[in-house]
């Protein structure tokens, strides 16, 4: 054990001075008291996105291999565990967000932030399988999302922030990112429908926040649970045989739902209602007032 813990803090420092500009100092201290096989590393005075804090990072030592610098870093960071336990404080079963108590723990926030960077970083982001790529940029959007809301918050919908998906406001690794470049041009390229109702626009009509964080292991559970219950649900889509009153996420992201076949053929896989190929089709209106 003791071997690990000082293999465990080698790894941790050199994740820290591999992300120029993103840490002042580091100290690094682990802690004896935590439950066996159990390594809880602490880097203190780390300064990320304008301020400093403190990072913890717990890693059971039976899932991490000591050899491997890339391997350790993509199974801690993986777990998302920061990102779960603020879903599990402040959303609801119901996909409501209470972000006046998230606001409380808005460090916390960006300390998950400080991990996703830490773990783009490294250079064996680019290795990593499709579903822990996927898992990390739905994280990724819908955390970024929070703190724009949180920057801004009180407010009475996404919409009264200036250009809120094209403000780059959040450098993941060496890059600066906006929410339109990680919607666009990296989570819609994956061909992966089913994200549009895993990633949230903080507004009522747009798919409920699940408040737990996706992960390779269960992404196919989580993604397909979460387009049967945005479908299923009556304020954001009616579906009958003979017509459909449908999200306009149907209509902006068209070309996403058509790879094997037509909006009808994709909804169908999803809903127990079968609809009709001629079943007329129309578009709800959109609420765009936050999703507290």
């Amino acid at each position: 054990m003791k071997n690990f813990k000082h293999s465990a803090i080698f790894l941790v420092i050199a994740a820290c001075l591999c992300t120029e500009g993103v840490i002042a100092t580091a100290f690094v201290k682990c802690d004896d008291k935590a439950e066996k096989d159990t390594v809880t590393i602490t880097i203190d005075n780390v300064e990320a996105f304008g301020e400093k804090s403190t990072f913890k990072i717990s890693i059971l030592e039976d899932n991490i291999p000591t050899e491997g610098f890339n391997q350790t870093t993509k199974r801690v960071v993986e777990t998302h565990q920061l990102w779960n336990e603020l879903l599990q404080n402040h959303v609801s079963n119901n996909g409501i967000v209470n972000y006046r108590s998230f606001k409380t723990e808005h460090k916390k926030l960006r300390d998950y932030m400080y991990a996703l960077s830490l773990f783009k970083s490294n250079e064996g982001f680019q290795s990593i399988s499709r579903e822990e790529t996927l898992a990390f940029w739905i994280n990724a959007y819908n955390a970024l999302t929070i703190d724009l809301i949180l920057r801004n918050y009180p407010l009475k919908s996404i919409k009264d922030i200036k250009e809120p998906w094209g403000q780059r406001l959040w450098k993941l690794g060496e890059t600066w990112y906006d929410l339109n470049e990680i919607e666009h041009q990296i989570l819609r390229k994956m061909d992966e429908p089913r994200i549009h109702f895993a990633i949230v626009c903080a507004s009522v009509s747009c798919p409920k926040l699940l408040n737990e964080a996706y992960t390779a292991k269960n992404l196919e559970f989580q993604l397909t649970k979460a387009t049967k219950d945005f479908l299923s649900e009556k304020e954001r889509n009616i579906i009958t045989p003979n017509a459909i009153q449908i999200s306009k996420i149907f209509q902006w992201f068209a070309k996403d739902f058509k790879q094997n076949g037509g909006i009808i053929d994709f909804i169908n896989q999803y809903t127990e209602v079968k609809i009709f190929k001629n079943a007329k089709k129309s578009y709800k209106d959109y609420n765009w007032d936050l999703n507290e």
